[in-house]
Order: structure tokens, then C-alpha cells, then sequence
């Protein structure tokens, strides 16, 4: 729609140009049915109305609902979007139009029209939106996560596919998923020979938080060393960026975040972890000659000692974006397995057997035998599946307008790849809601990005370099979750009733915790 500011300014320019007096001067001289006036009245009518149809007919947009004044469609993302964002795509199509406030926005839920996107303007659709919460946290998005397509990105990418997150890299750190999960069984050998019900979803984060945080900086998560209690810190990100925040959908009222007290929050988020990371890189620089430990942060100091131009802001800002992305990803994904397989017995019981005819006759797992629990895996993929970490993947679009399909993309324009959709499409997948393991038992689909109805980890240029991380802390925890222990729901809860509905947040957790009756496994038996 043309801007009436722009009309009025169109008809003062012309008006003073021509020498035609004023509008109101000639309603008061009674001079409207002069020739002149009303030609131009009608050129202008004329040329304003060519350029709405004009605009139209070049935009073709892709189908769109109904939208309501001011808010667009955000009315429709309460509670779980990923559904509701699905639900609209099997009316309206696999890509759909939608207006979240005042940001046009593109919804992809189909693994042939994100195929299109990756292949042909993946560069065009490279960076992610600037937000309030990224752009204070992360240092002004100063992350691999946020950073913008460029010289930088590349540099920071480079670290860490090639530096931090490796495949001979992740192996290196076997002995802190080794010892952490001991940690781990130990509790729930207890809780077993006491016969108590175990709350796993607690204790799933508590170990993946404290794998992460030792593999970054050799320190618990849990820990309260320097009076800062980083796990809590974690926790408080992630709830920051799943907070309204004004400004993003309509940013002449981004005065209002600071009237909710949400810019208070940040800031004060980010002192505390600014101070923590600051404490950290102290001690690293301190100890450097005299502990041979080679964690990620040591790792970065090194590479910047070594002339890698990277200033202290860059390093703190990469350091959360390991914490951010790596902790409640596997947690929640271990979970969701979890719960799968107690809400499906004869599956639980197969995958069992997988996992103890490898381990059969040893004290604990070893990392080769994890190569050998094939339907492990498959468990692992489906749970991926169904349960994928991060359902949307979102992306900024350039000032470059696109042609995707036969749709017009504008420019400025963000893009929701709804992946929990796309993987639950029932053109790839038969049965989609039902978790059924074997689906991958002869089947070359992988999680790589490669396969685009499966993108757990993303895809294209953008895709997480997390990936070997994540699965190898995945795989550990849960084969040796079920080699050493049977499982049965607790608080009287039964397969059939267990409850599995989704909370939103930076992930897709389960909304009630597991709580479970762990029992000894003894291979005698």
C-alpha cells in the first residue's frame, strides 16, 4: 500500500510546481471543476493506483491467512507453533506468507522447497535475525551462532569444525563423558538399591550441563566456585531468549522492553556472565604453563596467542555459544528416547538387547562398542525425528528479492523452517507420529544435511557444527542408561497413561519430567 504521506507530498510538489492553488484554497474559491485540476487529479488517482496493482502483480506471494490489525499472525504461534505452524501449511501450503508483528515472514515445512532454498540462495538466506537478546548477550553477536555472513563468520566457523569440535577433537574428551556418566549411574545405583524413583529429567541435565562445561572450560556447571552458579546462569539465557521481546516485532515500540523490565533483565544477565567468563579466562592465562589440560577455552587462547585475531568479547561470546547450544539439545534428546522407549516396551526390550549382547561380559562401555549397537542408533534417529532439538531453524533474508518456486520472496524478509514439520511429513515418512526405530534399519537416510526430510542438526552452510559432539554424548549416556539398569515408570504410571505433551522453549522438552523406578541389571539374570 502506498504511504498517504507520500500522496500528500506527490500533490504539494505538483501543485506548487504548476502554481494550482492549494485544495482548500480552491474549495473555498469554489474553483474544484477547473479543467486543469481535475486532470490532474485524475493523472495522480491514476498513477498511485497503477503502482498498488503494479506492486501486486509483481509480488506474488505466497498464500497467506487471515491476519488480524496490528499483531498479523502472531495470534497463531501461542503455545506450541511448530503444530499450529504445521497445521496451517497442510491448508495453506508448504510455503506460507505470514506477518509476525511488522517482520514479513516466510514458512517452509516441506523438504522439497527447502531443498530449493539451500541449493539456490543459501547465501541469500545465510544470516539469522539481530535480536535484542543476541545482540546483548552474545557480545553483539559476536557468536557463530548470530554473527553475520562474512569474514568473521568464516574465521569463527573455521575454529570450530576444525579446531574445537573435530571428529579426533571429540574423541579427545571420551574420558569426561566416561566419568560423568559414572557419576551419573552411581546416583542412580542408589536410588535403585533404595528402591526410590529416580527424576530423570534433572538428572539428564545435570550431566550433559557438566559435560559441556568441563569440555569448554574444565569446570561443572553445577559448581559455585567464584560465587557465580553458571548452570543457573545457562538456564536464565535460554529463558531470556524465548521472552516477548516489543521491539522485535514492532520496533517503534521497542521502548516498551524496557518498561517490562526485559532490558534490565538482559543486562543484568550479561554482567553476571561477563564477569564469569572474565574470571574463567584469568585463571586459563594464570595456569597455562602448568596444566597441560587442553579444553576448548585453552584451546582459543592458544590459536589467539598464536596470532589469531580475535579480541576477549569475540572469545566470551563463542564460550556461551557452546553453553547455549550443547546443554539442554542432548538432555532434552536423551529424554525424549527415553520416554519413547518406556511408552513402547517390546521396543525398549529390543534395544536392550542390542546394547548388552555388545557390551555382554564387560565391567563398562567402550567407545568402539558404541559402532556396533545398530539399532541403538535407529533409536537414536527416530527420537531425533520425531524430537528434533531445535524445531525451527530461522533465517534473515537479504535486501535481495528471490523467486522460490513460483513464489515471490521480498526482500528483509525471515524464514521459519519448520524442521519438526518437515520431519513428521507424511510424503516421506509412513506412520510419521509413530516412533518406530526400524524405519532406519535399512535405510541410507542420515542426519549430515544431506537428506533434507531429515535435518535434525540443520543443513547448508548454516548447519550445526555441534553434530559429533552432541551424538557422541548422546549415544554414551543412553546405551549406558540401558546396559546397566531396567526401567519402569514410577509414581504408578503406566505406558499406556504416561504423558508425553511438549513445552515450548529454546527446546521441546517434555512439559512433565520423567520420574522412573530404576532396577539393577545383573547380566546373570
Amino acid at each position: 500500500m502506498v504511504d498517504w504521506g507520500f500522496s500528500y507530498l506527490v500533490h504539494n510538489l505538483i501543485c506548487k510546481k504548476l502554481e494550482i492553488p492549494p485544495l482548500m484554497e480552491l474549495i473555498n474559491e469554489n474553483k474544484l471543476y477547473n479543467p486543469l485540476f481535475l486532470s490532474l487529479i485524475l493523472f495522480i488517482f491514476s498513477f498511485l493506483l497503477w503502482l498498488k496493482l503494479s506492486k501486486h502483480k509483481l509480488q506474488n506471494l505466497p498464500p497467506s491467512p487471515p491476519k488480524l490489525p496490528i499483531i498479523g499472525h502472531l495470534h497463531k504461534l501461542v503455545k506450541l507453533p511448530h503444530r499450529s505452524l504445521r497445521d496451517l501449511s497442510v491448508k495453506y501450503g508448504s510455503l506460507m506468507f505470514l506477518n509476525l508483528g511488522q517482520n514479513p515472514t516466510l514458512v517452509v515445512s516441506s523438504a522439497d522447497s527447502l531443498k530449493e532454498m539451500v541449493k539456490n540462495y543459501d547465501v541469500v538466506f545465510m544470516n539469522k535475525p539481530n535480536t535484542t537478546a543476541a545482540n546483548i548477550l552474545f557480545y553483539g553477536c559476536k557468536d557463530l551462532g548470530f554473527s553475520p555472513y562474512g569474514d568473521y563468520w568464516r574465521q569463527v566457523r573455521k575454529l570450530c569444525v576444525l579446531e574445537l569440535l573435530s571428529a579426533r577433537r571429540v574423541q579427545s574428551f571420551q574420558f569426561v563423558r566416561e566419568e560423568e556418566v559414572d557419576a551419573i549411574i552411581r546416583k542412580i545405583h542408589e536410588a535403585a538399591v533404595n528402591g526410590d524413583v529416580v527424576d530423570l529429567t534433572k538428572m539428564l541435565m545435570a550431566v550433559s550441563s557438566n559435560i559441556v562445561s568441563r569440555c569448554v572450560i574444565s569446570r561443572k556447571a553445577e559448581d559455585d566456585n567464584g560465587g557465580i552458579h553458571f548452570g543457573e546462569l545457562t538456564r536464565r539465557v535460554m529463558v531470556l531468549f524465548t521472552t516477548l521481546c516489543f521491539g522485535h516485532f514492532w520496533p517503534s515500540l521497542k521502548w516498551l522492553d524496557y518498561v517490562t523490565g526485559f532490558i534490565s533483565r538482559l543486562k543484568s544477565t550479561f554482567w553476571e556472565l561477563d564477569l564469569f567468563f572474565d574470571q574463567v579466562i584469568d585463571e586459563h592465562k594464570e595456569k597455562e604453563a602448568i596444566d597441560e589440560t587442553k579444553d576448548f577455552l585453552s584451546i582459543i587462547l592458544q590459536l589467539q596467542k598464536d596470532g589469531l585475531d580475535l579480541t576477549q568479547d569475540n572469545i566470551k561470546a563463542i564460550l556461551l555459544d557452546m553453553f547455549a547450544g550443547g546443554t539442554e539439545t542432548t538432555s532434552t534428546t536423551a529424554e525424549w528416547a527415553m520416554s519413547e522407549l518406556l511408552k513402547k516396551p517390546d521396543v525398549l526390550k529390543k534395544v536392550e538387547q542390542d546394547v548388552r549382547k555388545v557390551a555382554k561380559n564387560k565391567q563398562k562401555i567402550e567407545l568402539n562398542d558404541l559402532n556396533q549397537m545398530k539399532y541403538l542408533k535407529c533409536v537414536i534417529k527416530e527420537t531425533l525425528r520425531l524430537h528434533p532439538p531445535v524445531v525451527f531453524l530461522v533465517r534473515r533474508g537479504t535486501s535481495e528479492a528471490v523467486k522460490l518456486g513460483k513464489y515471490d520472496i521480498p526482500p528483509n524478509t525471515t524464514v521459519f523452517i519448520n524442521v519438526w514439520a518437515i520431519q513428521r511429513d507424511p510424503i516421506w515418512w509412513e506412520n510419521p507420529e509413530e516412533f518406530i526405530p526400524e524405519r532406519f534399519e535399512n535405510s541410507r537416510v542420515d542426519f549430515k544435511g544431506q537428506d533434507f526430510q531429515f535435518i535434525p542438526f540443520g543443513c547448508g552452510r548454516r548447519d550445526c557444527p555441534g553434530m559429533p559432539f552432541a551424538i557422541a554424548s548422546l549415544e554414551y549416556l543412553v546405551a549406558n542408561l540401558l546396559f546397566r539398569f531396567d526401567w519402569k515408570l514410577g509414581d504408578g504410571e503406566t505406558s499406556e497413561t504416561l504423558d508425553l505433551i511438549e513445552n515450548y522453549g529454546l527446546t521441546v522438552n517434555k512439559k512433565v519430567p520423567l520420574r522412573v523406578m530404576p532396577t539393577i541389571f545383573h547380566p546373570s539374570t
